[in-house]
């Protein structure tokens, strides 16, 4: 009975995938592919538009339309068998003329071929992201107006940390407030995105998001469970959390920048050397690993940690160890190991 419920769900499977490629517009009734170009260089190139949401049968329609595939069964069934289909962008697409299925779908993925991307990088700040919109074309006062219009999720009064990290495309005449929008749409669709608007214990989602834009910008990805377990034993026992991070932020400051005495006392909510608990709100826009760590620290007594040399960072609960590792730290940047 199982074996023969299985057959029937592989065979239903198989007949909607037929069905699929029947409904694709064609001009003969056999999937035609262009061979593979070794080097479009000199090509005819077209800007092709793809439509936010667009389907892999769709997208299919607009490449044979606009002459850049010969069949759009092929695309269908190259975008049906490669995952990373499923991460096109939508806008314009610099593509060329009459190239293989295989060849349209890389182009199409190839970040190069987007005359106009906006990037934002993992751990990108509000004023960063607003400054590549500009770039992008909307006006300052136009970005000013969509950021002050944004819908946030609950909690939530600023849409710094909520601006998701990803590359983002955005189709002919759209509006500043579309494009800022579809980055918190985009923070909303992340799973562990989710799973931190709903808080935990007694984080709210605000404090675990600006956890994680802290863990975000004081580690690499190996130490980031590491870090945030750093945070939370010392807001367990109420000792300033003294992070870096969160004073380049005041200061609009990046890099690794050796803070001075004056630097840690300025007058500021988000300098955590002088003031107690976590910050009021993030300090960038947290990756989705980031914010794993901030909800799922991993277990230790660390207190301190120090980069001694680029991928070198080290941890303890013994602040003696810890002055060790800073007068390391302090040698090799000297010597400009930092640089």
């Amino acid at each position: 009975m199982i074996a023969l419920k299985r057959l029937v769900g592989a065979g239903i499977l198989i007949f909607l995938f037929t069905l699929s490629l029947f409904l694709i517009r064609t001009q003969s009734s056999s999937v035609a592919d262009y061979s593979r170009v070794v080097s479009v260089q000199g090509l005819q190139e077209k800007i092709i538009e793809v439509p936010t949401g667009a389907t892999g049968s769709e997208i299919a329609e607009i490449l044979f339309d606009a002459g850049v595939i010969k069949s759009s069964q092929a695309f269908f069934g190259v975008a049906v068998a490669d995952a990373r289909s499923q991460k096109i962008a939508p806008g314009g697409h610099r593509l060329t003329v009459k190239i293989s299925a295989q060849q349209a779908l890389e182009q199409l993925l190839d970040p190069e071929r987007i005359p106009k991307l906006v990037k934002v990088n993992e751990g990108a700040r509000k004023v960063e992201i607003q400054s590549s919109l500009k770039l992008y074309g909307f006006s300052e006062r136009e970005i000013q107006t969509a950021f002050s219009r944004l819908k946030l999720p609950k909690g939530f009064t600023d849409s710094e940390g909520l601006l998701f990290p990803a590359q983002y495309s955005f189709v002919e005449g759209t509006s500043a407030l579309s494009a800022a929008q579809e980055m918190i749409d985009r923070f909303m669709r992340e799973p562990i995105a989710l799973e931190l608007l709903e808080g935990k214990g007694k984080y709210s989602a605000l404090a675990l998001l600006t956890i994680a834009s802290i863990v975000q910008a004081e580690g690499d990805i190996s130490d980031f469970a590491k870090v945030s377990r750093v945070i939370y034993n010392r807001l367990a026992i109420g000792m300033p959390l003294q992070m870096d991070s969160t004073v380049h932020y005041v200061m609009k400051v990046r890099g690794d920048i050796f803070l001075s005495r004056d630097s840690t006392q300025l007058k500021s909510p988000y300098n955590t050397y002088l003031r107690y608990g976590v910050p009021p709100g993030p300090i960038g826009s947290p990756g989705s690993a980031a914010m794993e760590a901030a909800l799922n620290p991993v277990m230790g007594d660390w207190l301190y940690f120090i980069t001694v040399a680029p991928g070198d960072t080290r941890f303890t609960s013994n602040f003696e160890q810890f002055n060790t590792w800073k007068a390391i730290y302090i040698k090799n940047r000297k010597a400009g190991a930092f640089e």
